[in-house]
Parts: C-alpha cells; structure tokens; sequence
C-alpha cells in the first residue's frame, strides 16, 4: 500500500529584501490546486512593508494556512505532516546558518529541518550578495545534507522587457525544482549557431 503525498507546499518568507518573490509565489500556487502552508519570519514583515505597498496581512490571505513563526508545535513542524518539500524565498544568511546548524529556533527553521530530515525537497532561494568563506561554506553543508541553493538571479536570455517578467520567471524556475508548472518560464530551444 502507498500513500500519495499531498499537493502540500511550506513557503517561508524571511528577512531578506526580495519579499516580492515570495508573494509571487503565492500569488500564482493560490490560482492552482497546491495547499500552501506559509510561515513569515518578523523581519519578513518589517523588509516587505519597506519594499512593497503589501502589509503582512495581504500576504497572508493569500496563504491556504498560516502559521505564525514561533509556532514551533505547528504541523509544518512535524515529519509526519506529509508535504512536497518547502521553499524559502527569499532566504536570509540568518536563516540559512539556523537550517545549516539545525537550530531550529524559529518555525521557519525547525519546517525545513523536518523536510531535510524527511528527505522531501527543500529550496532556499537565497538572497545575499557579496559573499563571504563562511556563506560559502555554509551553503555547502546545505547542499551536502540535501537542500537545493537557488540564489535568486535573473536570467536574460528571454528578453524580459518590466521588473515583473524578471520576477515571474525567477518564481516559475523556483517552482521548477518541486516539479510544478506554472506557464511562466519561457523555456530555452537553443540559439542560432556562431561563425
């Protein structure tokens, strides 16, 4: 007997600028058929009122559950709460190291220790630059314990003309790597050969 996982995804928004990756993000899963369970750190509400007109509450409509971010009792913190994996956009250098560490002081930290533990795909779309050795090597412990490190960079090859293609096609690439389609990601078919 097998038991299908549910169309269940975490999204935690920390404090890094690029909040508006991760409203997009439940913009676009509240229009399909994914039950989002999202967790805002405090400083994710402080970063998107300076950076966007959305105030924390906006957000969360758009979620299908929240949880509050010192929950750490809530189903998300459980590995038996079955879900497709979490993403956290945008990821902070502070949540990174808490996940990289496994202190799990936070709900954010402590749902993406479960998914790590539970072998379920994690995404951190991390939102740092310049980087330091100590980033650097942190990053890597990620990757070694099973996250997937998706720094949100644009891409240019499908000639996005506003800041929202830019947006839009970070976001469906980020879905991508839990296997969603979302319509957005103009797929690239090759170029023209050089001289």
């Amino acid at each position: 007997m097998t038991t299908k996982t549910p169309r269940r995804l975490v999204i935690g928004i920390s404090g890094a600028s690029g909040t508006i990756y991760g409203i997009r993000m439940l913009e676009l899963l509240k229009k399909m058929d994914i039950e989002t369970h999202l967790v805002m750190s405090k400083s994710a509400e402080m970063t998107l009122v300076y950076e966007t007109d959305y105030k924390p509450k906006d957000i969360k409509t758009l979620a299908s559950v929240v949880h509050p971010a010192a929950d750490i009792g809530a189903s998300i913190s459980s590995g038996s709460f079955a879900t497709m994996g979490m993403i956290v956009v945008p990821c902070s250098i502070r949540t990174m190291s808490e996940i990289a560490t496994g202190v799990t002081s936070s709900l954010m930290s402590r749902a993406a220790d479960v998914v790590l533990k539970e072998k379920r795909r994690l995404v951190l779309a991390v939102r740092e630059t310049p980087l330091h050795g100590g980033h650097l090597r942190t990053l890597t412990t990620l990757a070694d314990i099973g996250a997937i490190i998706a720094p949100i960079v644009p891409a240019f090859y499908n000639k996005p003309k506003t800041v929202d293609d830019i947006i839009n096609h970070t976001v469906g690439r980020l879905l991508d790597l839990l296997g969603i389609e979302t319509k957005l990601v103009k797929r690239w078919q090759g170029g023209p050969a050089e001289d």
